[in-house]
């Protein structure tokens, strides 16, 4: 594997779920709101990190799952 995960299940869901709602908000004003773009890229990666269970930046500041403890 090339990455380890370092998002929680309980984050992972958020995430999401956040990202989602994101997506949705975009697609619904996409070409009334300047604002949609950027909350849809949002959204976008939101989901894909809590799809793969993994963060860059989480991973950049040395964050990791803590295994049984």
């Amino acid at each position: 594997m090339f990455y380890v995960k370092n998002v929680p299940n309980w984050e992972r869901g958020l995430r999401i779920l956040m990202g989602a709602a994101g997506l949705g908000y975009a697609g619904m004003n996409w070409g009334v709101s300047n604002l949609a773009v950027g909350i849809g890229a949002m959204g976008a990666i939101l989901a894909m990190s809590g799809l793969m269970g993994w963060c860059p930046m989480c991973a950049m500041v040395g964050r990791k799952l803590d295994k049984g403890h």
